[in-house]
């Protein structure tokens, strides 16, 4: 807190509740500011007369209430709201290796698929999930899961995410998420007030005993995606899918989360990571990454307690997800025609992928993940930053890998690059650039 703050507003109270409404007035009036540190505990206690536990408890529900953090020696700090990435505006003057796309030319045509379902509107108290989509999805999900299982549909993979953490965690609640991680995943542990813990990903998936670390310091959920992990393009081996089933069947209490985004399109079979000791678990599919990415839709197999608790922020009348969606994203997935056209999208993304890691190889660019979905990660040990700036100057323009990283990220810097529309004659003049930008900025 600034001098000039504690002249104008001083923090007031006797228990520690009044004292940590009096900081929260104050930051709700705009007279602490995020970064402002209040008072250390001992000198706010001699200056309010109280008992310095009393002082530490009103802190505690700040942080709680995430109002304030603690910075260790740097004291108790008001928070900020998150910073959340996103996927970056796409610069029309240069070659787009960033964006994280799919090919428009690889999606099905969704406006004549409108003109074609046979559509009604839907009034409040309609029935929460399109029979048709819940129908598909229980096609998709029973070859694959080893238990029964309910249906949910939410407005995407990163809004199922969100709703399943904040349905089963409080605040303060440690989450495992993979380093590098999809940044969304990570951003919405932060911004709900949970704790990330890192897990280090190699070229068959999720560290086992990166994880067995992460769930012994406390994690009360954990966050995999089994297949085109975003922004490696790892996917699960059946070993280490084994290997992880093991070290969660220890952690029965710990919600297991699986983002199964490219499903549909990914070369790779799915290797389940949950065990069947879980009691909270939860398998998500997303649409937007075949189907486009303005199609909203993921369906979520769980068990009934956890669909209960979807249920219950996915009201019919109030938060549901649009039937129009539904039922369009239904009639897509269950088209021969679309099924074919997924079938040539994933050749045609494994094609691009594979041409591209092979001219990065010619070019002396280590890809050290096997690559599925659309993105290749080139670790940059000396910095992500310079390396991406030098990329632009050059005409392309590629993810810089930072948002990738958690806070307590282990893992080395690295650029994703998006190789969806990539054809073979520019992943090999981008090979070359890249190859010189990194000799460029070694020497």
């Amino acid at each position: 807190m600034t001098k000039d703050a504690v002249d104008r507003a001083p923090i007031i109270g006797a228990s520690a509740g009044e004292i940590s409404d009096s900081v929260r007035n104050l930051v709700s009036t705009g007279l602490l500011q995020p970064g402002d540190a209040v008072p250390p505990i001992r000198d706010l206690a001699l200056e309010l007369g109280v008992h310095r536990n009393t002082v530490a408890a009103a802190y505690r529900m700040l942080v709680a209430a995430g109002v304030a953090e603690t910075k260790g020696r740097r004291g108790t700090i008001i928070t900020s709201l998150p910073h959340l990435e996103g996927e970056t505006v796409v610069n029309t003057e240069l070659v787009d290796l960033s964006s994280g796309n799919p090919d428009p030319a690889l999606l099905p045509d969704v406006g004549a698929a409108l003109s074609q379902i046979d559509y009604r509107m839907q009034m409040y108290g309609s029935p929460v999930i399109d029979p048709h989509l819940a129908q598909w999805a229980r096609n998709s999900f029973t070859p694959e899961l080893d238990r029964s299982f309910e249906i949910s549909v939410t407005h995407g993979a990163v809004d199922a995410v969100e709703r399943l953490l904040t349905a089963h965690l409080t605040r303060g609640d440690l989450v495992a998420v993979e380093d590098p991680c999809f940044y969304a995943s990570e951003g919405t542990v932060r911004l709900n007030g949970f704790r990330a813990a890192p897990v280090n990903v190699d070229a068959e998936g999720l560290e086992p005993e990166a994880l067995r670390a992460a769930l012994h310091e406390g994690a009360r959920a954990v966050i995999v995606t089994p297949r085109a992990h975003n922004p490696t393009g790892v996917s699960l081996t059946a070993e280490r899918a084994r290997e992880i089933r093991s070290v969660l069947q220890r952690y029965p209490h710990v919600l297991v989360i699986e983002d199964d985004h490219f499903s549909v399109i990914s070369r790779h079979s799915y290797n389940r990571v949950t065990p069947p000791t879980t009691q909270r678990w939860a398998l998500v599919r997303s649409v937007a990454k075949f189907l486009g990415p303005d199609l909203r839709v993921a369906v979520v197999a769980s068990e009934r307690e956890t669909a209960d608790r979807l249920g219950s922020r996915l009201r019919p009348g109030a938060t549901w997800v649009s039937h129009l969606l539904q039922q369009l994203a239904a009639n897509l997935l269950e088209s021969d025609a679309v099924t074919r056209q997924l079938d040539h999208a994933r050749r045609t993304y494994a094609e691009r992928i594979d041409a591209l890691r092979g001219e990065l190889t010619e070019a002396g660019v280590d890809t050290p993940f096997p690559t599925d979905g659309f993105n290749v990660w080139v670790p940059v040990p000396h910095g992500s930053t310079a390396v991406v700036s030098a990329l632009r100057d050059v005409g392309w323009s590629v993810r810089d890998g930072a948002p990738f990283r958690t806070p307590a990220s282990r893992t080395p810097h690295g650029v994703r690059i998006t190789a969806s529309k990539l054809t073979h004659p520019q992943a090999r003049e981008f090979a070359r650039c890249l190859a010189e930008v990194r000799q460029s900025i070694v020497s």
